[in-house]
């Protein structure tokens, strides 16, 4: 079989190429952001795992992000099976998207209002519950996001320019930022339908980036991931809402992320995350190591095509 890793950060992906090697299977890397790349080469691949970063564009690699959409529908055209494909990866580069599906599905989700540019911005946080969350539409481990308190104190950072960088597409959301209760957040990741495992992440004041293959790596600056990071099952009622939300996406692999409200102490869902870098030191964070299992249903989509 062939196997093809389509991607844009070697680092983040190592685990996957280490357990690839592990079993002796025949794969290549597709580097998005390597001078190399031809968008319009499509490979005798029997499966292509598509783990494109959205935040590709905070690392200087915005041509390699704007190529993924056109690339995978290419390889999909070419009859070539794509995990996380073309479909998905439109929730990946769209918090508006990822807004509208909440509504849609009727999932409990923070309040929050689409802004085509900056110029929309006090307009749109009108009828919201302050603080809010000004957020460019392509995101990815935090990037854009800021915070502000007060009408008053978000008039003044309008004013000043301070709002303008909605990301690539120049557009966002203003969305309200919920008080989380015991100041953390859960991510579940979803693989095939089926729970994956969940994490449980205390918030740092300031950062919104809860990337948790940074988060719980020392070389980031953080010198105890323990108290940081945890291993944690849902209720089985949200782990089922997860599930949900990633099949809608059309997604084979991914995560969502909650919170449980201060206020009402209900669950509100808030970020989809089709690429799904999973936790730093699983083994000991969660019990067991992810790639393992994606590796498995990796392997077991190729066969298929192998066998068809």
């Amino acid at each position: 079989m062939s196997i093809a890793v389509f991607h844009e950060h070697p680092k983040w992906n190592a685990p996957l190429f280490g357990e690839l090697d592990r079993r002796g299977l025949e794969w290549s890397s597709v580097d998005a952001s390597s001078l190399e790349f031809d968008p319009t080469f499509v490979g005798q691949w029997d499966v292509l795992v598509n783990r494109m970063s959205p935040s590709a564009w905070t690392r200087g690699h915005m041509t390699a992000l704007l190529q993924t959409p056109e690339f995978l529908r290419r390889v999909e055209s070419a009859g070539v099976p794509v995990i996380n494909g073309s479909a998905s990866y439109e929730f990946e580069l769209s918090k508006r998207k990822q807004l509208d599906l909440l509504r849609s599905m009727r999932v409990r989700h923070p309040e929050g209002r689409p802004i085509l540019n900056s110029g929309e911005i006090l307009t749109a946080a009108i009828d919201l519950t302050f603080p809010v969350l000004v957020k460019p539409n392509i995101g990815g481990s935090g990037a854009g996001i800021t915070e502000h308190q007060t009408p008053a104190e978000l008039a003044a950072a309008v004013e000043a320019g301070l709002v303008d960088d909605l990301g690539p597409d120049g557009t966002g959301l203003v969305q309200e930022k919920l008080a989380a209760r015991d100041n953390s957040i859960v991510r579940v990741e979803i693989l095939n339908g089926n729970f994956l495992y969940a994490i449980r992440l205390q918030l740092i004041p300031g950062s919104f980036n809860l990337c948790p293959a940074d988060y719980c790596d020392p070389a980031q600056g953080i010198a105890d991931a323990s108290d940081l990071v945890k291993g944690y099952t849902p209720p089985d009622h949200l782990i089922d809402q997860a599930a949900r939300i990633i099949e809608a996406t059309g997604a084979d692999l991914g995560g969502v992320e909650y919170l449980v409200s201060d206020f009402d102490g209900e669950a509100y869902f808030y970020d989809i995350n089709v690429l799904s870098n999973f936790v730093a030191d699983a083994a000991n964070v969660v019990g067991f190591d992810p790639f393992v299992q994606l590796a498995d249903f990796i392997e077991d989509r190729a066969n298929r095509r192998v066998l068809a």
